[in-house]
């Protein structure tokens, strides 16, 4: 799949020295859905706005559909849509009057089919004549989205898109989301709702300190790096590990009554079948096994510690 957005070799450095992004290479993918995660002061931000133009790199190369953002700026804006965490729209503004005045912003000719099928592709158009101010939060949101996507464009950034919008909202907007990439659209994410980029990304980044650690397929990286353990639950509780099953991965829970044992799904080997017959020669009677998959939160817990 072709690469609609380029980062190369960017770094961006504030006056007083703070080094907010070092060196980050990315290439995002045509009608891809890439998650970007990471702690706060992470530099997802800096990233987004260094793209869309809106903050000027010390170094580095970005280019947009082959344009590139610091010398072409007109045609590479123009083929990316944001919308910004905060929900900044004028109150006393109509729905439609609003999505046709951004449109306009981006010097595009008036085109009243495309704004309906914008408006109903996000289950606003019955809300067309509605003032802002009388919209529920979740579909401010979607009026936000709507004004992003007014131009056409073929990239959309969503910076924190469900921020304050309740659970079952939140499964709405991810339906958005999906219908969007089914209709051509380049998606790139910022989330703190860690579910959010496992239920719908294609590929997830994880960035931190300015820094991006890695960028890598969802499924490949829960498969490569998710581990999974089993729970072993005892009929009788153990003092200590017995020395014979030392070499195993255990963790013995805090009473005695159960063992942790954490393996590689991966591996040719997974140790199981000897360890339940070490269990047994060791005279351990088991109560219950119970088994558990890392979640993608895990891994992005784990990858974000050792870059601390």
């Amino acid at each position: 799949m072709p690469g609609i957005v380029s980062v190369t070799d960017l770094r961006k450095v504030y006056d007083g020295g703070f080094e907010a992004l070092k060196g980050v290479n990315l290439e995002i993918r045509k009608g891809e859905i890439l998650a970007l995660l990471g702690p706060n002061g992470a530099g997802k931000t800096t990233l987004i706005s260094a793209i869309c133009g809106i903050t000027t790199p010390t170094s580095g190369v970005i280019e947009v559909g082959g344009h590139n953002v610091q010398t072409d700026f007109r045609a590479s804006r123009s083929l990316i849509g944001l919308v910004p965490q905060e929900i900044t729209l004028e109150p006393f503004e109509k729905v439609l009057n609003a999505v046709r005045f951004s449109r306009g912003l981006f010097g595009k000719k008036a085109d009243e089919a495309y704004l309906e099928k914008v408006l109903r592709q996000l289950s606003l158009w019955d809300k067309k004549d509605a003032r802002i101010k009388e919209l529920s939060g979740g579909m401010k949101r979607r009026v936000l989205i709507a004004k992003a996507l007014s131009h056409e464009p073929r990239v959309l950034f969503l910076d924190e898109p469900t921020a304050g919008v309740d659970v079952d909202l939140r499964k709405e907007m991810w339906a958005v989301v999906r219908a969007l990439k089914a209709d051509g659209v380049t998606i790139i994410l910022t989330t703190h709702y860690i579910e959010e980029a496992e239920a719908i990304a294609d590929r997830v980044g994880v960035i931190a300190n300015g820094e991006l650690l890695l960028v890598e397929d969802k499924v490949k990286m829960m498969e490569q790096m998710g581990k999974k353990q089993m729970r072993i639950e005892l009929q009788q509780p153990l003092d200590e590990i017995p020395q014979s099953m030392a070499h195993y991965d255990l963790v013995r829970g805090e009473d005695g009554s159960f063992l942790i044992y954490t393996y590689d799904t991966q591996g040719e080997r997974t140790g199981i079948t000897s360890l339940f017959a070490d269990i047994a020669k060791a005279g351990l009677v088991l109560k219950d096994v119970q088994t558990s998959q890392s979640t993608l939160e895990d891994i992005f817990v784990d990858l974000v510690k050792e870059d601390a």
